[in-house]
């Protein structure tokens, strides 16, 4: 948002605020004269339809409003599907009778690809690693849902791909990895590179689901942003196509690999406690980035140490911002 908006582009906000944090990041941006906000939530169509009758048509729509931890979908399935399908359903529908010719960019998760059973991996001591795939996942991967969010979000994936062919809209669909940066407030069930440095640095209890050995491509935030921008400024050229998104195979990095930096720089002194595996995670994954890169030279620019140490100043910075948001201040 803060890339739209120090360039001048006028911004509306929808955000029911439900995750911690949100308010914070939404003061941060409270003095911009070119940002309006509304409280709101994706699953009550008429307040959507609403903003998007007083402040329509759009010229892009970026839909990132969602349920996003696989445990708490495990839980609560049925909140899970109304955020992210009834969400999703509701905000196609509003483009399609209010913004018609609005570029629409969805954000989906590579967890419609499910468990990657069938692609061969091997075990190192502190990581596992794809045997031969050298690229990573593409786009051809056949969807194979897991859990109920892999279902959820899966399910609004194909609904804003079928708008581009039923409707014409002109949508993309982003299937991302593990994203990162500042002022991000992860918590142990979405947002783990966040979540840990922040438990660290408050020194919070940390555990590992797991055998800490499983591997994400992590992508700094601004690459992504960039990414964002550079679809939409291609949009003749990207509507209707899926992306997949993340650091690639330049940028990955295992729980277990997580923890030693941490060590490394001093923060974390005791190991953290192993717990079981969750309910579908994948021991790697990591992103073929290759199509975007054709499309419109996009690449990530932030490499894995460098965001990493960003990241990290951050959160020493706001040491008691995030301690009093924990303690419900």
């Amino acid at each position: 948002m803060e890339y739209f908006l120090n360039r001048g582009d006028k911004l509306t906000g929808i955000d029911n605020l439900s995750r911690k944090g949100a308010d914070l990041n939404l003061k941060y941006f409270s003095d911009r004269s070119n940002f309006k906000f509304h409280k709101a939530d994706v699953r009550e169509s008429g307040k959507v339809n609403d903003i998007f009758k007083e402040y329509g048509p759009f010229d892009l729509i970026i839909h990132q409003a969602a349920q996003v931890a696989v445990t708490t979908s495990v839980i609560d399935p049925r909140t899970d599907l109304e955020v992210n399908i009834l969400g999703t359903f509701n905000l196609l529908e509003a483009t399609r009778k209010l913004s018609p010719d609005a570029f629409f960019e969805f954000a989906s998760t590579n967890k419609v690809y499910g468990k990657l059973a069938d692609i061969k991996i091997t075990e190192k001591d502190n990581r596992y690693e794809f045997a031969d795939n050298k690229y990573g996942v593409s786009e051809e991967y056949p969807l194979d849902f897991y859990s109920p969010y892999g279902c959820s979000k899966g399910a609004a994936d194909q609904y804003v791909r079928d708008y581009s062919r039923i409707y014409g809209l002109n949508t993309v669909v982003l299937r991302k990895s593990c994203i990162y940066g500042t002022r991000q407030y992860g918590v142990e069930d979405q947002g783990w590179v966040a979540w840990f440095i922040i438990a660290a640095v408050l020194n919070l209890p940390l555990s590992i689901y797991g055998d800490g050995k499983q591997i994400r491509d992590i992508l700094w935030i601004d690459d992504l942003v960039g990414l964002y921008a550079g679809l939409f400024e291609n949009h003749e050229k990207t509507k209707g196509e899926i992306f997949n998104v993340g650091g690639g195979p330049e940028n990955t990095l295992s729980v277990n690999e997580l923890v030693d930096i941490l060590k490394g720089e001093g923060i974390i002194t005791e190991d953290p406690v192993e717990k079981d595996w969750r309910p579908g995670d994948q021991k790697v994954y990591v992103s073929d980035i290759n199509k975007a890169n054709d499309a419109i030279g996009w690449k990530p620019e932030v490499g894995r140490d460098e965001g990493m140490r960003k990241l990290i100043g951050w959160v020493m910075e706001n040491r008691k911002t995030i301690e009093d948001l924990l303690a419900g201040k």
